[in-house]
């Protein structure tokens, strides 16, 4: 029986076989621990009829242990020198298809259609590149895909801020713009040694289970989401200071304390204590004073 793929020994043959260096820009880390994989794919709870996405498959290590779970998967990956290398590691699993693009500008709802049964169970199961991490779960949740959720490996700093409460130091716009569309949860903290070569910074394991209905319900999602970054516009600042200087102009001032007053939310208040259901009732309160 061949050795896994991301054993340190078989990653080394591997990558020496191919000449591969890593290329820094890509933030390229590949995983070499069977626990860690294991245990991502576990958090997935992929079932025999599952399909799966996956972004950026290096040289296949997870993606092995997904195939092995999933009736059908698919890798995008962006860096072409990886794809003849991956050829060769997945020969075994016929059912996965990699393609070759940047997730950031695929169209997803086109390859669903494509390579999956209308209606499977979805997931998204990934080792993220951590320098485009946010924007590749914003465009996963934005884009409204039909999967049950996403699992991936991240940097632990931004993981704890998707997972984050309000009133913690680690809430900020990011974890209302996350948790508006999915529940988040933590599962395991993973050391850098477990990654060739090890990056600068511990990495955590984020389950985000996406809901049926978002978190809160208002008029406008895009004002929303505005006035969730305008009140985080500066931490230190208070809600009331960040709003008249970002949102509210200044010659409504008082139609603002009238509003506050309104939804019982204080003017003294910082953004980073106002939960989900604060901001949405602030959102659709301020919606004829400011559009």
């Amino acid at each position: 029986m061949r050795k896994d793929i991301s054993t340190p020994q078989s990653t080394k043959a591997i990558l020496e076989k191919h000449g591969f260096t890593f290329k820094k820009s890509l933030g390229q880390n590949f995983l070499i621990d069977r626990n860690i994989l294991n245990n991502i794919v576990n958090a997935a709870d992929l079932t025999e009829d599952s399909g799966v996405i996956e972004i950026g498959p290096g040289i296949g290590a997870l993606t092995e242990f997904i195939a092995r779970s999933s009736k059908k998967a698919v890798a995008f990956e962006i860096d072409q020198r990886l794809l003849p290398i991956l050829e060769e590691t997945l020969a075994p699993y016929p059912h996965v298809d990699v393609i070759h693009s940047d997730v950031l500008k695929a169209d997803i709802h086109a390859v669903i259609k494509e390579h999956f049964e209308e209606g499977q169970d979805l997931m998204v199961v990934a080792n993220l590149p951590y320098y485009v991490t946010t924007p590749i779960i914003m465009k996963l949740l934005q884009d409204k895909l039909p999967i049950r959720g996403i699992v991936c490996m991240i940097q632990k700093e931004v993981a704890d801020r998707l997972a984050a409460s309000p009133g913690t130091k680690d809430y900020n716009s990011l974890s209302i713009a996350i948790q508006y569309y999915a529940t988040a949860e933590t599962m395991i903290k993973v050391p850098k040694t477990v990654f060739v070569p090890a990056p600068n910074v511990d990495s955590s394991v984020i389950k985000l289970t996406i809901r049926k209905e978002p978190a809160v319900s208002v008029k406008d999602e895009d004002f929303f989401f505005t006035v969730v970054r305008s009140s985080f516009a500066q931490r230190r600042k208070t809600l009331w200071n960040n709003l008249t200087s970002q949102l509210v102009p200044k010659d409504k001032k008082e139609e603002l304390q009238t509003i506050l007053e309104s939804i019982d939310i204080d003017p003294k208040r910082r953004g980073e204590t106002l939960s989900i259901e604060e901001f949405g009732k602030l959102a659709d309160a301020l919606l004829p004073l400011v559009k």
